[in-house]
């Protein structure tokens, strides 16, 4: 397949997370539910394409790594719990663009952690990323109260939560990709099952049509069809290049939350969510484009 082939394969990937927020608000069982439902889904569609593309996973050369990839696992299950708890209390547009604030968390823990440097740009991407956040949390639309403020700390969580996966799997050597993820799902299943048990139990018979579909929407196409196009594109990609694209999938769930579902989002949150997507893009590709 030619390089515009994965291109297309990566921008649909990209599109198709964006428009997660659309179903989610759909479903009615409680987040940790729906976080246990979609990683059972995306094991049974990963496990198969797996199996299909021909890749094993080496388990006696992982055995080191194990207790970082079930660790990761796990914070990618609470990471889902805390990013559709946002959806419940605000806009999807506001949720997504607090939950992309990761990018930021990792390049100020990363010095910390692995000892990299952090130079003039990362300071003042941190800086312009920090304004965005407060300008979506304290001047924009508040006409949902508390809830609203309640929906940006959770994305906040979840973003707390997803750079840790990502700092983990920075740490995690000898397993990549798709076989990294599936591992990772294990694990979050694992997490999953005793938390659904203790807290909201099992509530699939309270669903609709409406909700059925969309819990096999974000089950099998957003998580085990997506993943499987993410990343039997991704490796083929330029590094820059996955970077950038990878800025799709917020700018989608920003489109479908102002012109789907109608949902409120003024100058305020626009500005502040350039500020954030703006100075994390320029941080990812500015060392790339200063090497040419």
């Amino acid at each position: 397949m030619r390089s515009n082939g994965y291109k297309i394969m990566f921008m649909a990937a990209m599109a198709v997370f964006g428009t997660i927020g659309l179903f989610v608000k759909n479903i009615a069982v409680s987040s940790g539910e729906l976080a246990l439902y979609r990683a059972l889904m995306a094991i049974v569609l990963i496990g198969g394409f797996m199996l299909v593309t021909r890749q094993r996973i080496d388990f006696k050369s992982i055995t080191k790594q194990l207790p970082l990839l079930l660790l990761s696992g796990a914070a990618m299950g609470f990471n889902w719990i805390l990013l559709f708890e946002a959806y419940k209390y605000t806009t999807v547009s506001v949720a997504t663009l607090s939950y992309y604030f990761a990018p930021v968390i990792v390049t100020v823990v990363s010095p910390l952690i692995f000892r990299e440097k952090m130079g003039a740009r990362q300071w003042v991407c941190f800086a312009m990323s920090t304004l965005g956040i407060v300008l979506i949390t304290g001047l924009g639309d508040l006409s949902a109260g508390s809830n609203h403020l309640l929906g940006i700390g959770f994305g906040l969580g979840a973003a707390v939560l997803y750079a840790s996966v990502m700092l983990l799997n920075k740490g995690t050597k000898g397993v990549e990709g798709i076989q990294r993820t599936f591992l990772q799902f294990i694990a979050a299943i694992a997490v999953l099952i005793p938390y659904v048990a203790l807290t909201s139990g099992v509530s699939l018979g309270g669903l609709d049509a409406v909700g059925w579909g969309c819990l096999l929407a974000v089950g099998i196409l957003h998580t085990g069809v997506t993943y499987c196009l993410y990343f039997s594109s991704m490796k083929e990609l330029p590094g820059q290049e996955v970077a950038l694209l990878s800025y799709i999938d917020p700018l989608v769930a920003v489109l479908c939350s102002v012109l789907i579902l109608r949902e409120p989002m003024g100058w305020e949150q626009i500005l502040g969510g350039v500020l954030i997507l703006g100075f994390t893009m320029y941080n990812e590709l500015a060392p790339t484009l200063k090497k040419k």
